[in-house]
Formats: structure tokens, sequence, C-alpha cells
């Protein structure tokens, strides 16, 4: 039997979104609520117990003036401009419209509540996806409507976010998808090795906008913030080839509003597998049930295919499938490979690092070796911060690659041809890029190593 595999910190408790006035005997203890930052913003002390009562069993019906409220809108655009973020359809950078921050604070409140704010079309690009000549469609919004979605957002997303289950992970406040791994592995080493993974077709392109509405129905009912909202899926995209295209399902490419509404969608079904007494992870569209028998796993993913049946969503016919873990193939999620229990960066992770690396590495490269070796460092660690643990075996190999790229540059400058190899690991052996600062992988990934 292989040894437990490595995990990695529980998910951390929930902290208080605003804390009680010390002495304050005419409030009760406040709810312990997953927030934003731009949340605690907006939220009062009284909206907060509101919730954790359940609202005196009533839906929220007075929203849109919090949305429009001047210190929301100034929390919001502050949130978005301080991104890099390219421009949509009007042209408008993040740092024009920083520069103009009270002036377009005061137009948005104006537009919200006057109810004339119009969002404009989504522009579309298209890049190339990694590893292969397709190129995917990537959406980019303006920065007002960014503006206005985290406005909203705020605002709306702690009343969802109380009642969510807790085996969702993606794109919630204090919430990642490290966490989603530890609870993968625990579930793994109490022998749930039989696995649904699945894969939703499509699922952001195609969420169907009348039940989705009717789920936020569900809680709110401030027609403004709904009418809010039925733009934002309205909105369209507008592509240089083609025009302006509505919108007729799914959720806006790249709104900041996206990944809230797709978890509003499928929270019904994160509840209705808590009670069928399914252990899954989901995160976003991506999720996997972990069992114990492959008779639970087949009635799991028929339960699966149920739901997704009537939501007016699909399963990939391909890519969903019931895996043994302790056997040869395994499977990856959020990108990790697990196998016979033990798990490593999956191999389009493994590409993905390389090929950022490849960016800042050419042959021919201008840079000094110390500036390249910064760029290149920022990566590493990123990278290995999220693939700490798994097995020791890829780092290292990871790490003689990054070298050997160095070690190319260095004898193109030598007035060498071809790729670093042979006499180079003696003229630049690994102490030499170590002495000029190269961060180590296996130091980053296996820290006590």
């Amino acid at each position: 039997m292989n040894a437990p595999i490595q995990s990695v910190p529980p998910t951390p408790e929930a902290v208080p979104a605003r804390a009680t006035p010390p002495g304050d005997k005419a409030h009760p203890p406040e709810a312990t609520v997953r927030m934003s930052t731009g949340s605690c913003m907006i939220w009062t002390q009284r909206m907060l117990q509101a919730l954790e009562r359940g609202n005196d069993g009533r839906k929220w019906h007075t929203l849109i003036d919090k949305v429009y409220a001047p210190v929301n809108l100034r929390s919001a655009l502050c949130t978005v401009t301080q991104r890099k973020t390219s421009p949509g359809i009007d042209g408008r950078s993040a740092t024009s419209v920083a520069k103009d921050a009270e002036a377009e604070v005061a137009t948005l409140e104006r537009l919200l509540r006057e109810g004339k704010y119009e969002p404009q079309p989504v522009k579309r690009v298209w890049i190339p996806k990694p590893g292969s000549r397709e190129k995917r469609p990537l959406g980019i919004p303006t920065i007002r409507g960014r503006i206005v979605e985290t406005a909203l957002r705020d605002v709306i997303e702690p009343i969802f976010e109380h009642s969510f289950a807790e085996h969702s992970y993606g794109f919630r406040p204090r919430r990642n998808a490290k966490q989603a791994v530890a609870r993968v592995e625990v579930l793994l080493n109490e022998g749930r090795h039989w696995v649904v993974d699945a894969d939703i077709k499509g699922y952001f392109d195609n969420i169907p906008h009348q039940q989705l509405m009717d789920r936020v129905r569900d809680k709110i009912s401030d027609s403004r913030v709904l009418g809010l909202i039925e733009t934002m899926l309205r909105q369209g995209v507008m592509e240089s080839a083609k025009g302006w295209t509505p919108t007729e399902q799914g959720t806006p490419q790249g709104a900041v509003i996206s990944p809230l509404l797709a978890n509003i969608y499928l929270d019904p079904f994160d509840h209705q597998m808590a009670a069928q007494g399914r252990e899954m992870i989901r995160y976003a569209d991506d999720f996997v049930i972990l069992c114990k028998t492959q008779t639970e796993a087949e009635e799991a993913l028929e339960q699966v295919r149920a739901w997704m049946s009537k939501a007016g969503l699909t399963l990939h016919p391909e890519k969903t499938r019931i895996v043994d873990a302790t056997q040869r193939g395994g499977f990856e999620f959020l990108g990790w490979h697990f196998e016979r229990g033990y798990k490593w960066p999956r191999e389009k992770s493994q590409k993905k690092l390389k090929d950022s690396i490849r960016e800042r590495t050419r042959r021919h490269n201008g840079h000094s070796l110390k500036t390249i070796i910064t760029r290149v460092n920022k990566v590493v660690q990123g990278w290995g911060n999220y693939f700490q643990g798994g097995v020791s075996t890829v780092s290292p190999k990871i790490d003689g690659w990054i070298r050997g790229r160095l070690r190319s540059i260095l004898r193109v400058r030598a007035k060498r041809h071809g790729r670093g190899r042979g006499r180079d690991h003696n003229r630049y052996p690994n102490d030499y890029f170590a002495e000029r600062g190269l961060t180590s992988l296996i130091n980053v990934t296996h820290p006590t190593a």
C-alpha cells in the first residue's frame, strides 16, 4: 500500500466580516461570513444579522442603492484600475479612468440611480491555445463595465455566499484551489479511490439565462438589480470581423460577475450531491466525486447526468469517466495528476511552465543574464508555490532544463552554435547559476528537501 498523499494546509476558518463594537449589548454577536474586501465596504452590521437569521424568510428587496453608493463605486474603481486590464471596445484604459476617478464615480452613480446604465458589448479577440494551433475566444469588457460589475458583485455576493456548499472552492472569498486539492487528498487517503471525473461541456457559454435568473430571484427581489443583471447577460460581444453578436445564453466572457453567477447556477447541484451523501469537490465547472466502490461511483455519475440534463447542461462524453485512482492512468484535477497514492504536476501544467520560461530565455535574448534570471525566478516562484509537495522527481528535471536554456544563451554570446551541452556544463556548472541568484524549483516545491 502506498503512503498517504502529502497534503497541504486545511481550509482556514472564516473570519467575521466586521467586528461588533465592544460592550454593544443592543446587537447580538455577528455572524461569521466569508466576505471579500469590497463587500465589507458596503455590508452593515444590520445587514449581516439579517443574513444570518435568513432575513426573516424574506427576499432581499432594497439593494440598488447599495450598488450605486459612492463608497462602493470608489472601492470597485480602485479594485479594477489597480489591475493590468486591456481596454474594451471604448478604448478607455484603466490608467485614464483612474486619473478621472471622481468624475467616473459621479457619472456611474447618476446612471445607476436613474436606471440609465447600459453595459457595452464585450470585445472578443482570439488567442492561441497553449500547445495547439487552435485559438480560443477571449472576452474583454470595458473598464466601466468591470467597475459596475464589481460594485454589483460586492453587494450581492454575501447573500449567496452565506449558503454556498462547503465543497465549492472556486472564485469564493478566502477559498482557493490548494484547499480543494487538500480535500481530494484527504478523501483519497480515506480509501475513496473510485473517482467520477466529470467535465461540463462549455459550461460558461451554455448556462440558460431564464433558469439562472430564477436562481437569482430565489433570494433577490429588487427589480432594478435583477434588471441590471439581465442587461449584463444580454450585452453581447463585439468582434472586428463580425460586428455585434447577441448573447442568448451563458455568462459574459471575461466579466467580473460571471464566476459568481456560475456558482449560483450550480449551487442546487452542490446541495443535492451533499444530501445524497456524495463526496464532491468542485472548483467552478471542474469537479470530481470520490467514492469507495465502483457501484457507488456509477450511481453518482447517473445522478450527475440526470441533474445536468434538467439544468440544460451536457457532460463532455470524452472527458467524463469513472477512474480507479489506485491503477495506472489516475485522474487530473486543478493542475495535478493523482495516481496510485501519489500526485505530481500534470503534463499540461509542466508544459505551461516551460512555455513561459521559453519566452524569457530565447537564445538571442538581448537582456543581461541578471535580468533574465530575475524574470525566470518570478515564473518559477509562482508555479512552485502552487505545486508544493507531490513526488520529488519532477522539479529537478525542470531545474536542469532551465539551466540548459541559460547555457544556450551563454553559448550564443560566446559565439558558439547550438544548444548548451557537453563542456558547457563544465564552463557553467549548476553553482554558477545559483551564485547569480537562479531560484531552484526543488527548493520551492520541496522546501525541506
